[in-house]
Order: C-alpha cells, then structure tokens, then sequence
C-alpha cells in the first residue's frame, strides 16, 4: 500500500490547503484521510444595552362583585310593572335585596353581602345567569 512517507505528505497536503477530506486512488487501491474539523466559537457581537424607564401606574379594582348563587333567570325587578330593586349609582347596605332569580318556577330574592354604590349591573332584565357569574359590581 502507501508507504509511511507517503502519507503523511497527503496529510501534509490535507493541512497546507485547508481541505477536510482526501481521496487518492491508485489502481484497485483507495485511501482516504478525513480530518475533523473543529468549530470555533462564534465571537460575541458587542451589543448596546439600554435603560427603559416607564412610569406605569397600576390601577387596583377596588370594586365587589355581588354574583349569582344559582342557576336561573335574572329579574331586576319584583314584577314587570315594578320599579327595579337597584339601579347603577344606588347607595345599597348589606342585606338589602338587589334583584330576584328565578329557578324552577320560584323566585328568590338576592341579597347583597356589601355594602356601597352600585357602579356596573352586569346583566339584562330576564337574562338566564349561572351560578357565580357576576350580576353587579359595588363600589
């Protein structure tokens, strides 16, 4: 085959010329030498780092829910005719009742567990409501 001399002037040749792989055949004889290659880390690009300083406030909700204790059709009022129990901007104490859900024919008055001033009512005269959904905030 190739001589020791022989190969590493291939090696030489695989080195001086930046070459990864060499193939050198000779009639039914082949030989190839692969040199592995190594990768250099990548140089680290200087980056401009800068300093944002925003003023951002925060807003906490303050408000209480008062929620639906069951499954049922939502009535702001005692009856059609009647005025309704509340109306966005009432000033309501505990206890007082704010509207009426009606569940299997029945209909329930809902009492407020707050006190304060109506700011939202979430829901539509004879709408159905969920369990827990919000019917009305109070401030």
């Amino acid at each position: 085959m190739y001589e020791k001399h022989s190969l590493k002037e291939i090696i030489g040749l695989l080195n001086d010329n930046g070459l990864t792989e060499i193939s050198i055949k000779d009639g039914d004889k082949e030989v190839v030498v692969k040199k592995e290659q190594k990768v250099a880390a990548a140089a680290a690009i200087p980056t401009e780092t800068r300093t944002i300083q925003e003023n951002i406030t925060v807003k906490t909700d303050t408000r209480k829910s008062i929620c639906s204790p069951m499954v049922g059709t939502f009535y702001a009022a005692s009856s059609p005719d009647a005025a309704p129990f509340v109306e966005v901007g009432d000033v309501i104490a505990e206890g007082q009742t704010v509207c009426v859900i009606e569940a299997m024919k029945l209909m329930n008055e809902i009492e407020s567990d707050v006190s304060g001033r109506i700011v939202e009512i979430c829901v539509q005269n004879a709408q159905p409501v969920e369990f827990g959904q919000v019917l009305m905030y109070v401030e």
